[in-house]
């Protein structure tokens, strides 16, 4: 999917920022956003010049969740089609198993995250949200439950207490509460808060490539593993293979030869 309808994708350096695109809805989800979504992770994954991607969105809102209109629509039609070509039969979108799997991706919260929406904000591996931002898991109050993997996110990363509070509740959060709560990791000034989310994303993907993919992986994995012998070895494994890949192999004689080192050389 070279061009897209719903987001944009640039690369700048190696980052990738990839914005929600429906300003006048405040960004919200459809179908097409959704498969672009999951495109634009997709196609980062393959590229070796990106290490990372920040995710924002366009005008005042990151995401406020699904289109209602739509909803409307199927409900008159009495339509039960799936929302996306790329669910499983269980019905659970593909977008935070993507961004799990995909380069590491900072969620920069310019506006409302709601729904599904603050689901795939979570979904990102870190937050830094604007003052501006607003917070919401909001499907109780359209009588739905939890989607797109937000019983997972919204324990994961904010804990079990909060997570219920938020999610039986519906309320609405700012961002400074947001944080108190453990939603988002930084709450910075609106003006600052895509310099922020570059310069993080700069920072990670300035690290070698594959060991920030691999220390990725293993956290994802790992982060919920009981057994603790399967953790270390799924470890082992990876810092052998990563002992014989050019980036360790230059870390070590940059090290020796006291000078910073060149990490992602092409």
């Amino acid at each position: 999917m070279a061009d897209y309808e719903q987001i944009v994708y640039e690369r700048r350096g190696r980052v990738v920022l990839v914005t929600l695109n429906r300003p006048e809805k405040l960004n919200a989800w459809t179908r097409t956003l959704e498969n672009e979504l999951i495109d634009a992770v997709q196609r980062a994954a393959q590229d070796p010049r990106v290490g990372a991607l920040v995710v924002t969105g366009a005008g005042r809102g990151f995401c406020a969740g699904a289109d209602i209109t739509g909803w409307a629509r199927n409900i008159e039609a009495g339509d039960g089609a799936r929302v996306s070509p790329l669910l499983d039969q269980s019905g659970s979108p593909e977008v935070p198993i993507v961004l799990t799997r995909g380069k590491p991706a900072v969620a920069a919260i310019n506006g409302p995250a709601v729904g599904v929406g603050l689901t795939m904000a979570l979904a990102c591996d870190i937050r830094i949200a604007s003052e501006r931002a607003r917070f919401s898991a909001r499907f109780v109050r359209v009588g739905l439950s939890p989607e797109c993997g937000s019983t997972r996110y919204l324990p994961q990363v904010a804990g079990l207490p909060q997570a219920l509070y938020l999610a039986l509740t519906g309320r609405i959060v700012d961002a400074a509460e947001a944080k108190e709560r453990g939603l988002v990791d930084r709450v910075v000034p609106h003006e600052r808060l895509m310099e922020e989310a570059m310069a993080l994303a700069e920072e990670i993907a300035g690290n070698p490539a594959a060991s920030v993919w691999a220390t990725k992986r293993l956290l994802h994995q790992n982060s919920l593993e009981a057994d603790l012998r399967r953790v270390v070895t799924q470890e082992g494994y990876a810092i052998r293979e990563l002992r014989h890949t050019p980036d360790h192999q230059e870390a070590v004689r940059a090290f020796l030869e006291k000078r910073e080192p060149r990490f992602n050389q092409e």
